[in-house]
């Protein structure tokens, strides 16, 4: 049972870092023998078209390359590299189940490879890590992490073996800092597995593959810089750091679906929201692309949180296009919002009826989107709007929406909590600490025995606060509260954030 809580945290924290996964799992060099591993010219026009979600034209390719070289291997990465995206993103349980009795005849191929070679074990962990995160899309926990398993077996291996091959160092990296991420009191789980690692560990790792592509050639250059940027967001609270290294990256977000996808995500989340609309604007679509409806999801919420009229065009449309079962919810949920702030109350329980019947209830955003459904009432509009704009980086307009409503006259205890921590939050984005601190205070000795997320995430922010501060010890006792408080939403990614906090605090003492 516990094992399983091991298995469960990590492959949380895999699914909560998709994105890195989509940008980095895959390989590239040469050794040559009677089977090798080369990305020749057409191995890398190959690579290209899949990385670019431009499926069709990568089969072709992919039959041109295993008719002109038919001794490279490298081309069975390659198809388990486009099987794994079209599983992720497409979502359909059916592809999964047909595509999944690949991956060991690839594995099989690759195992007849140049055993001399550092792509080959390199290899074998890509297929096997890809899997892991297809896995997680499918709530297959055990298998996801067996998968880690293996693939941290074999690139721990591979390093020994080749320590200054640096594509193996940058997705061990990557594992090393995710699993840095378990608490403490499931490490010993980990152990059990033979995992280890830290976040500093496999920041440092990352940062020495950075080093060296800015030295020299690397084909994983804006890779390496995408991972960072999402350790630097989701493990260390540094938005701003993160968003500068995809603008030094060069992924070219008019052209490639995964590439807009990440910087438009990376804006959002550090309160760039016109940016992120004018990313998703210029979003690369049609025939010649796999459909990525989760784009207009992403496009109609960035609208929302501007507040524009036709926002909710985006949202409909991911809803009549998608063919998978998370974020529908949520979906219906954002629908909803968009009549409540366009003063249409009446309609917005329409919505929330949809949302309670359709769409699977397994990502925090859709089992939140659930709970709110199941409360059968129409928010408070000015709260609701402050909210909004505060998600979009739009701080004193949301300040002002605020302000134009005293406490005091919010009739229900829930939404005087929610007054005070969304002016804590407010005070926070502006760097003003001490009212930030003051207000998230309120939040959690009046809501911390609530139900609401109101609390638990007062005291998270109260964490970074006081970690920014250098003040550790009051640091770690907020982290350890947030971990104490159980909302009935945004439970999982809360405490997530409250462990990665505890762990890099760890460097402190």
């Amino acid at each position: 049972m516990r094992i399983g809580i091991t298995l469960t945290a990590l492959a949380q924290r895999i699914k909560s870092t998709f994105p890195i996964f989509l940008l980095t799992l895959t390989a590239t060099g040469s050794s040559w023998g009677v089977n090798y591993f080369e990305y020749t010219p057409t191995a890398v026009e190959t690579y290209d078209l899949i990385f670019s979600l431009r499926f069709n034209e990568a089969r072709s390719k992919l039959v041109t390359l295993r008719l002109t070289e038919p001794e490279n291997l490298i081309s069975q990465s390659l198809a388990n590299y486009m099987d794994c995206l079209s599983i992720f993103i497409g979502e359909q349980e059916e592809t999964y189940e047909k595509l999944r009795q690949n991956k060991e005849l690839r594995l099989a191929a690759i195992r007849d490879g140049d055993r001399n070679s550092p792509y080959y074990l390199y290899t074998q962990a890509d297929i096997h890590l890809q899997w892991a995160i297809t896995r997680v899309k499918f709530e297959d926990y055990f298998q996801a992490v067996m998968e880690i398993k293996r693939a941290f077996n074999l690139l721990t291996k591979n390093q020994e073996l080749f320590p200054d091959f640096m594509p193996n160092l940058k997705n061990l990296g990557l594992l090393h800092a995710l699993i840095g991420t378990v608490p403490d009191q499931y490490r010993w789980g980990l152990k059990l597995l033979g995992m280890s690692g830290t976040i500093a560990q496999g920041r440092s790792e990352i940062e020495e593959v950075l080093a060296y592509s800015e030295k020299q050639s690397f084909v994983f250059r804006d890779e390496a810089y995408v991972m960072y940027a999402y350790l630097l967001l989701h493990l260390e609270n540094k938005g701003e750091e993160a968003w500068q290294m995809i603008e030094r990256s060069t992924i070219d977000a008019k052209t490639n679906p995964l590439a807009c996808f990440v910087k438009a995500n990376v804006a959002m989340q550090t309160g760039r929201n016109d940016q992120a609309i004018e990313i998703l604007r210029a979003k690369p679509e049609g025939e010649k692309y796999f459909p990525f409806p989760y784009l207009h999801f992403m496009e109609g919420v960035a609208r929302l949180n501007k507040l524009e009229k036709g926002a909710d065009q985006y949202l409909n449309r991911f809803l009549r296009e998608t063919r998978g079962q998370h974020y529908i919810k949520e979906a219906y949920q954002k629908l909803a919002w968009y009549e409540v702030v366009h003063n249409h109350p009446d309609r917005y329980l329409r919505y929330m009826e949809a949302c309670k019947v359709h769409g699977a209830s397994v990502i925090d955003e859709d089992l939140t989107a659930l709970h709110e459904a199941r409360l059968n009432r129409v928010p408070d509009r000015h709260l609701l709007t402050a909210r909004i704009l505060f998600d979009g980086g739009y701080i004193d307009k949301a300040r002002h929406y605020l302000e134009t409503k005293a406490p005091r006259n919010y009739e229900s205890q829930e939404y005087q909590l929610e007054y005070y921590y969304r002016l804590g939050r407010i005070h926070h984005r502006l760097d003003h600490f001490e009212e930030a601190l003051e207000y998230y205070e309120m939040t959690i000795s009046n809501g911390e025995f609530e139900s609401y997320y109101f609390a638990c995430n007062a005291a998270l922010m109260s964490g970074t606060i006081k970690e920014k501060l250098g003040q550790y010890e009051q640091a770690k006792s907020y982290f350890e509260k947030t971990l104490s408080i159980k909302p009935d939403e945004y439970r999982n990614s809360l405490h997530q954030k409250a462990k990665a906090g505890l762990n890099r605090l760890e460097d402190h003492y």
